[in-house]
């Protein structure tokens, strides 16, 4: 089904926030999260390009999420097309600062933004991106915020045995963007959960 205008507004602007935060970070160069960490890491290992692994390891994580019921729509290949484009774009107009001071406030800036998009296009329920859809499938029993830790946490791992490298960045968004994106979500009152046309009318 195709979704309404404002879900799709809220899709759009959310890649868009999303891609913006994921060029901070990386412009912040103080370690990339967990997910494209091993990403990363299975390249390396593999010798893979990283878009070749990037949409090996999405399918099979939207895959595994499906099976628990966390269907993948339109919004999982938005996210995924659309957060890259942004994330070439801004990072073409960031440069990564000299200082070490200035670079974690970069990274310090990064996550409110990150958070914002997350929850923006996760609150459209068109379908979620690899990363959110993996950390939702397990929700329940694990509350999203410590799923999601969980899963980028497993990421960041997999991805140093891998070869990776991590980073304070890497540990800053295994501990706090979960939660960022569970109180963004609870302020702007968005159910982060995909939800089909025929649950939100039922539970309306």
């Amino acid at each position: 089904m195709i979704p309404s205008a404002r879900r799709t507004a809220m899709l759009l602007l959310g890649c868009v926030v999303l891609g913006t935060g994921v060029a901070m970070l990386l412009a912040a160069d103080l370690g990339s999260d967990g997910y494209s960490t091993f990403v990363n890491g299975l390249a390396l290992s593999t010798g893979m390009r990283f878009w070749v692994a990037n949409t090996i390891v999405g399918v099979v994580l939207v895959t595994l999420a499906a099976l628990r019921r966390v269907r993948p729509g339109v919004g999982t290949v938005v996210q995924v097309v659309l957060v890259g484009v942004v994330v070439s774009v801004v990072l073409d107009l960031l440069e990564t600062p000299d200082h070490l001071v200035w670079r974690g406030v970069l990274l310090a800036a990064a996550f409110p933004v990150l958070a914002v998009g997350i929850a923006l296009y996760l609150g459209s329920h068109t379908g979620a991106g690899p990363a959110e859809a993996a950390a939702l499938a397990w929700d329940p029993p694990i509350a999203f915020k410590w799923s999601y830790s969980l899963v980028q946490g497993g990421g960041a791992v997999g991805g140093w045995l891998l070869g990776a490298t991590v980073g304070v960045g890497t540990l800053a968004v295994i501990l706090l963007l979960g939660p960022a994106v569970d109180l963004v979500s609870r302020m702007l009152s968005l159910d982060v959960h995909q939800k089909g046309d025929d649950a939100r009318a039922s539970a309306t």
